[in-house]
């Protein structure tokens, strides 16, 4: 897997799956590894997220996801979902996918294996969100305070932006002319919203 590797690289890739939970800084790579300079460090970073093992976060150099298993194609093909149904246990994921999109993993800062796509409908989280837009989310259960996530209330699938207040949460639309309500108790999220292709584009 790491034959196309530098030899730097392989030591670098190998360090950070070491330090994956508490990422270490270009400085400390480059103490770690005897490098030259913090520059030489970056390069072979960028080395390894153009061969597909690695993806950072554009706004935060600090915050990467390590591909362990291998490099990821440079296209790869999403599920995409409606929200006007969900599955028969209640779940957006578990339904039928609309369609798959093709996408570039570059466009997707995490592992794409726990990506799917679903198709926004209504206008209550314009302007951010638009109908028809394609919303790409990571698959989880749960998020932080005051992210936006795609979500499941009484059966009906949303995408909502969610405040915790004690055992509580709150789904919040961006669009002031809807109210916050509070979440079921059924209520459960599907994923976190990492990325929107605006229905303007295609």
């Amino acid at each position: 897997m790491k034959n196309n590797l530098h030899p730097i690289q392989k030591k670098l890739l190998d360090l950070l799956i070491k330090n994956i939970d508490e990422p270490l800084t270009i400085r400390e790579m480059q103490d770690i590894l005897d490098a030259s300079s913090t520059s030489v460090v970056a390069h072979h970073l960028s080395q390894l997220e153009k061969k597909g093992y690695l993806k950072k976060n554009p706004e935060n150099p600090r915050d990467y996801q390590v591909l362990k298993d291998a490099p990821e194609k440079q296209i790869t093909y999403l599920n995409l979902y409606g929200l006007a149904h969900c599955g028969p246990n209640g779940s957006v994921l578990d339904g039928n996918p609309i369609e798959r999109i093709p996408i570039s993993t570059r466009l997707i800062s995490f592992p794409s294996a726990e990506a799917f796509m679903v198709k926004a409908k209504g206008d209550s989280m314009e302007p951010k969100i638009n109908e028809s837009d394609l919303v790409i989310a990571r698959k989880t259960n749960d998020a932080d305070n005051g992210s936006i996530v795609v979500c499941v209330n009484d059966g009906e699938a949303l995408i909502k932006k969610i405040k915790k207040e004690g055992r509580n949460t709150i789904l919040i639309s961006i669009n002031p002319e809807y109210q916050p309500f509070l979440a079921a108790k059924n209520f459960k999220i599907e994923g976190e919203v990492r990325g929107i292709i605006s229905n303007k584009i295609f």
